[in-house]
């Protein structure tokens, strides 16, 4: 039995419970029976794969490969993971890189199978890496069956560090963020943009986007959330308006102001 994480509440205040005891429930669900057996699997077998087709044909290391992205949902989609693997990511053309969700080139790279591209399945760190950070993306999967917004949440403090830190210019950052769903999910509730706003063109979303970041926190640069404290201002954010917007769907407006007043 795989330990289920406790997430007592929703909101701010289950997030800094969360917080508190992540590294104890962490180790828990790591050290449970089936993902010890899952990893063991993993660095026992992705060394003898050579090719995309060997990597998709065997589901135990794929649903692995999958998980660490969050893309675990084409687990069935033998056929495209291949052709994404195959494509690499060096030519502009690639599959992975004319799709909008950008974690696609991220979990091609990691492989190495495009043309032109190292072949990283036998080097021993880079995998074990890989499974490491397997037992990180299933235990936000598990945090997100209870509430899908900690999932999200965990999964900011990682991946907007590492945006902002990249060397791409500020708009791209901008472009990148948009091209990771959880991210914009996050942003986007943030920055109190409707859920129509990702029809609009690209170029209007950035101005909006740019423009409400500047308003919410004096600076439109992602650039801002190398700084952890930045990170969980964002995330307070993000969560409290999550919180209203459910306690909106559910309760009257003054039943909602009650219950924020309470929680302060």
């Amino acid at each position: 039995m795989i330990f289920q994480p406790v997430i007592p509440t929703g909101g701010i205040v289950g997030w800094r419970f969360l917080q508190r005891t992540y590294e104890g429930q962490f180790q828990s669900y790591s050290s449970s029976a089936v993902n010890e057996r899952e990893t063991k699997y993993f660095l026992e077998n992705i060394g003898k794969v050579q090719s995309a087709e060997q990597l998709v044909s065997d589901r135990r290391l794929l649903q692995v490969a999958l998980g660490v992205f969050g893309l675990e949902g084409d687990l069935d989609n033998r056929f495209f993971i291949q052709k994404i693997l195959e494509d690499g990511t060096q030519a502009n053309d690639a599959l992975s890189n004319r799709l909008a969700d950008k974690r696609y080139r991220d979990f091609s790279d990691a492989f190495g199978f495009g043309p032109g591209a190292v072949w990283k399945t036998a080097l021993k760190t880079n995998m074990e890496e890989i499974a490491q950070a397997n037992l990180t993306a299933r235990f936000e999967i598990a945090v997100g069956d209870s509430e899908e917004t900690m999932r999200i949440s965990l999964y900011a403090q990682r991946e907007l560090a590492e945006l902002a830190n990249s060397a791409s210019s500020a708009d791209t950052k901008w472009f990148d963020l948009m091209g990771l769903p959880p991210l914009r999910s996050m942003m986007e509730m943030a920055l109190g943009l409707p859920s129509s706003f990702a029809l609009l063109d690209i170029d209007k979303q950035l101005i909006e986007y740019k423009d409400r970041m500047f308003q919410l926190t004096g600076s439109a640069d992602l650039a801002q959330f190398s700084d952890q404290d930045a990170i969980e201002k964002l995330t307070d954010t993000y969560l409290a308006r999550s919180q209203i917007a459910q306690l909106q769907n559910t309760v009257s407006p003054a039943q909602t102001a009650l219950i924020l007043l309470g929680a302060i």
